[in-house]
């Protein structure tokens, strides 16, 4: 696998891995395990760091001159990520209003 796919798998695996750590922290929250909750959004937080490291990569290559090809794989990691951030924000705030409507 040479270097632009390899990264975008790991973008994908990373933030796979966080996108489902943050599925079991909203489903704990609804269950009224919050501590299970956050832990498991602590957790998700370092797979995410290890999807966007390798990101930054293919920019830092890219802003240093290297041309990078087109490719949809990439395109698929990226979106992956943008959606995995996007079920993070929104978890975090049912999280929040689980924990307000049960006070």
């Amino acid at each position: 696998m040479e270097g632009l796919e390899a990264a975008a798998f790991q973008i994908i695996s990373n933030v796979g891995t966080a996108k489902s750590l943050i599925m079991e922290a909203l489903f704990a929250a609804r269950a009224g395990n919050y501590q299970e909750a956050e832990e498991k959004l602590t957790e998700s937080k370092q797979y995410m760091n290890e999807g966007h490291h390798a990101h930054m990569d293919l920019i830092q290559q890219e802003a240093s001159g290297e041309k990078l090809p087109f490719s949809l794989l990439l395109m698929h990691a990226e979106d992956q990520m943008m959606s995995a951030e996007t079920i993070r924000d929104l978890v975090s705030e049912m999280i929040l209003m689980y924990k307000e409507m049960r006070s």
